[in-house]
């Protein structure tokens, strides 16, 4: 499956994550993270980041590749950088840029 990332079109959402097939036909679009939000990739104070990670540790679900939840964790909440947490991100889930 491949993934494709970018800046959301809705007001309130920070990125849009596109999923495709192997075929690379569109299946899915999510988007996620708090347009004005502050995130681990902005802030990087690992305080806050274990807070985040355990108040939505109850309702996230961050088994699939493909929910907001699991999403904001291993893009937002996982590294210092978008970038380490996208390719750490793709090598967890055997995902493919597109």
């Amino acid at each position: 499956m491949y993934v494709q990332l970018k800046k959301s079109s809705k007001e309130d959402k920070r990125y849009t994550a596109i999923f495709f097939d192997e075929n690379r036909k569109k299946i899915k679009i999510v988007h996620f993270g708090l347009k004005n939000g502050s995130t681990y990739i902005d802030h990087k104070d690992e305080g806050i980041r274990d807070a985040w990670i355990a108040r939505h540790s109850v309702t996230g679900d961050w088994t699939k590749p493909d929910t907001a939840s699991s999403l904001a964790y291993n893009l937002l909440w996982n590294k210092t950088s978008l970038s380490a947490s996208y390719n750490a991100y793709l090598k967890k889930f055997n995902l493919k840029k597109y």
